[in-house]
């Protein structure tokens, strides 16, 4: 077997995936295991990560492997022990604080651009967690993966940090934070993305890693998913087409727009900017069956525009590229053909990609010169001639669109760099 040089792990939504990657960047061999069962026990991700690990040590030669990189879900958070293990359950990256007096207090604190502000808050989870009797310090989701592979408890990244009020332009935690109710001294020291900080530990060996292998900080699924696509100039774009649509846009200057739901991730010397809309997978499922997307795709005319200005959402409310809490639906009129009905739909949802692109430039991004799509709409042909067409630029082939591809991409750039000590 080839020798594989990095290992990425991703822990997503529902499951847990590794990748080997070679010294050039090839992919050797992926893994995953399902969380679905379990998706709020660090316990079972432990447990997803242990046996994923062990599958790929058995199908890739994982001897060599010199570095370790782990993302995570953005936003989800933990409160530890002492020794790091989690008191009670996380709360997870879609799960409201419940403290609207801790909602308040970071509104009435946080400078407008922080992305530690609105009801998503992650520094509010980490405000709700740290008040639990025994815990000792805070950590994200890919944080404390890291620390159970050997880097103790005590470190984070940029892109993880961003939505708890870490400032990616000072590189810092801001003396604001002490304000809502965290110790800054519970929180995690931050580093860049993929910055070597620990050897792999004991638990990392048993599960067939080398001892000679570094563990890097990581980043969040979001960044892991762009860096796997290989974009990496300038107004390059990539645009995920889940459950809802989310893009994201290079940039050599951060964009923080929070009444857009608009913010910046460090990623190097360049800024990952993007937003993500309502509109995508889920409100088209609420409008047609799983099994019949596939004749309905086949019906297409991407050549033939039905002329309709839906704005698809599955219920009210949008938070990019419009900010509107109550925004309808806009989905008349609706003709008798069901696939003509489904072409609109899907036509409304490429427009509202468009106008989150050029609200993303206007805000000061540079201009959109290339898209590549990930998610499990990037596979539709006749929804990709017609966003092409309404966006007006090359679409690019994704290198790959796992993450955990792209969290491998961030320990292979700094392989041989001097190990930062935390």
């Amino acid at each position: 077997m080839a020798e594989a040089r990095v290992v990425g792990i991703d822990i997503g939504t529902s499951g847990v995936r590794v990748a080997a990657l070679s010294e050039a960047g090839e992919v050797l061999g992926l893994v995953s295991r399902s969380i679905a069962q379990a998706p709020r026990s660090p316990a079972f991700w432990w447990q997803a990560v242990g046996e994923a690990v062990g599958e790929l040590g058995r199908r890739t030669n994982l001897s060599a492997v010199a570095g370790v990189c782990v993302d995570g879900t953005s936003g989800t958070m933990l409160g530890l022990d002492e020794e790091g293990e989690p008191v009670g359950a996380p709360i997870m990256y879609d799960e409201p604080a419940g403290d609207a007096a801790v909602l308040a207090a970071i509104e009435a604190a946080a400078p407008e651009t922080s992305a530690a502000r609105g009801a998503s808050s992650a520094l509010a989870r980490a405000v709700v967690l740290g008040r639990r009797p025994g815990v000792s310090r805070v950590l994200h989701q890919a944080d404390w993966l890291l620390g159970r592979l050997g880097a103790g408890f005590a470190v984070s990244d940029f892109n993880n940090a961003l939505k708890t009020g870490f400032d990616p332009i000072t590189a810092q935690w801001p003396d604001w934070i002490a304000d809502v109710g965290v110790e800054i001294g519970r929180l995690p020291r931050v580093f860049a993305p993929g910055t070597p900080v620990a050897m792999v530990g004991e638990a990392a060996r048993a599960l067939g890693l080398p001892a000679g292998a570094r563990l890097h900080v990581g980043t969040t699924d979001g960044c892991a998913s762009f860096l796997a696509t290989g974009a990496s100039e300038l107004g390059e774009g990539v645009s995920a087409l889940g459950s809802t649509l989310t893009l994201k846009l290079l940039s050599d200057r951060p964009v923080f727009a929070p009444q857009y739901g608009i913010y910046s991730h460090r990623l190097a010397e360049k800024w990952l900017v993007g937003g993500a809309s309502n509109t995508g997978g889920k409100a088209i499922l609420s409008l047609f069956a799983e099994s019949e997307l596939p004749r309905l795709t086949a019906a297409m005319r991407p050549d033939r525009p039905t002329g309709f200005d839906y704005y698809p959402l599955a219920k009210p409310g949008e938070r990019f590229p419009i900010a509107d809490g109550s925004l309808p639906p806009r989905l008349t009129p609706r003709p008798d053909d069901e696939a003509l009905f489904f072409q609109g739909v899907l036509e409304g949802i490429a427009a509202v990609e468009a106008l989150g692109y050029r609200r993303l430039v206007e805000l000061g991004a540079p201009p959109l010169v290339s898209v590549r799509s990930v998610g499990g709409g990037a596979s539709n042909e006749p929804w990709s001639a017609i966003r092409q067409a309404k966006l007006g630029v090359p679409f690019l082939e994704a290198r790959s669109q796992e993450a955990c591809v792209g969290t491998a991409l961030l320990a292979l750039a700094q392989i041989g760099r001097p190990l930062v000590s935390p």
